[in-house]
């Protein structure tokens, strides 16, 4: 008994592995779930618990809504009155609890991007001239909102200012975090203020600089589908992702060098957040295939900043999105957006969740 069923066992072992290698030969690919990682999902519930144990019945009434609020899509990056409670009305302490959320599902490198992009508030308070109590420009307007009961399925939450928009949401044991937004006026701090010379998303501009001027005329050809960059990413704040095709070179017609400069490039996106974030991602990316990810260049060929100057690129699988776009204030005004294709706002696992259900 025992052997016919270590056979059994062996057989469907083959059948899967023989039908998901047709699949993706035939160039199918069927969106897997999402890893589970039960420890994360619970410290991330436990985190919301004592952040929303921290606020008052009226901080709580405007920071906690269901699951299924419309409020959960209406996202943003540009300056504007949000939904939740913001660092204005919050006490040293909710702060603290309010920070430990976003530190524990991003590494230490994407805290501190979050952290910095928060802090460039008060540099363009100064470079445009502001009062130091101006609401434009306003280092402590960056909302939290709570959907649905933490460690409950399904629950997620967000937080969202000018140019940080960070979505989580989360169902048994599974997590997804996107869309993901970051952001950077300046996207090189040139002023004579103590943040002179920051560039918080360096790696996602050098990087890919590196790889297209890695290229020959041939594959230039390809990769560069527009002389003049967009003034907006393409998707921009879009509740679902969509492009109608993708465009430029694949990995597949790159060197090995240049797959590795690619590779660099994605994974200067995906090590902003926690290691299993960062893993699950990179695992999905390759059933679907690396070598179906394309390149796309607009704009300027050199990262050049002046009246006129700009430039874009994306990253485009079958399942997963990069956008970055810098063209406004003359090439020193970053957006960069990190989309899931199928599951953004866990959109996907959600249907398979309430398909499991009934």
């Amino acid at each position: 008994m025992k052997k016919v069923m270590l056979l059994t066992a062996f057989l469907i072992n083959i059948l899967t592995f023989s039908t998901s290698e047709n699949s993706q030969a035939a160039g199918i690919y069927v969106k897997e779930t999402p890893a589970k990682d039960d420890k994360l999902a619970k410290q991330m519930s436990v985190a919301a618990v004592t952040f929303l144990k921290s606020l008052s019945a009226d901080q709580l009434a405007e920071t906690k809504l269901p699951y299924d609020d419309p409020a959960r899509f209406d996202w943003n990056f540009t300056p504007r009155k949000r939904k939740g409670i913001t660092f204005k009305t919050m006490s040293a302490a909710q702060r603290k609890v309010a920070m430990d959320m976003i530190k524990l599902v991003l590494s230490q490198e994407g805290y501190t991007k979050a952290e910095q992009i928060i802090d460039l508030e008060n540099v363009l308070r100064v470079v445009e001239t502001r009062p130091a109590n101006d609401t434009y420009r306003d280092p402590e307007n960056f909302a939290f909102l709570v959907f649905g009961e933490p460690g409950g399925d399904p629950w997620g939450w967000r937080v969202e200012g000018h140019h940080l928009s960070l979505h989580f949401s989360s169902i048994k044991g599974e997590i997804i975090y996107t869309p993901s937004f970051m952001g950077s006026n300046p996207g090189n701090v040139l002023a004579d203020v103590p943040q002179k010379g920051l560039r918080i998303l360096k790696s996602e501009e050098d990087f890919a600089f590196e790889l297209l001027q890695s290229m020959n005329e041939k594959q230039l050809e390809k990769a560069i589908i527009g002389s003049t960059a967009p003034n907006e990413m393409f998707t921009s704040n879009s509740r679902k992702a969509s492009l109608e095709k993708m465009q430029g070179i694949p990995m597949a017609e790159m060197t090995a060098e240049q797959k590795a400069a690619f590779k660099k490039l994605i994974m200067s996106y995906l090590q902003r957040y926690h290691v299993t974030l960062k893993n699950q991602q990179w695992s999905e990316l390759e059933k679907s295939g690396l070598d179906k990810i394309h390149f796309a260049w607009m704009g300027d060929q050199k990262n050049i900043i002046g009246s006129g100057h700009g430039h874009y690129y994306r990253i485009h699988g079958p399942t997963f999105l990069i956008e970055f776009d810098n063209t406004q204030n003359g090439g020193n005004h970053i957006h960069s957006v990190v989309r899931d294709l199928v599951n953004d706002f866990g959109e996907d696992m959600l249907r398979k969740h309430y398909e499991k259900a009934h």
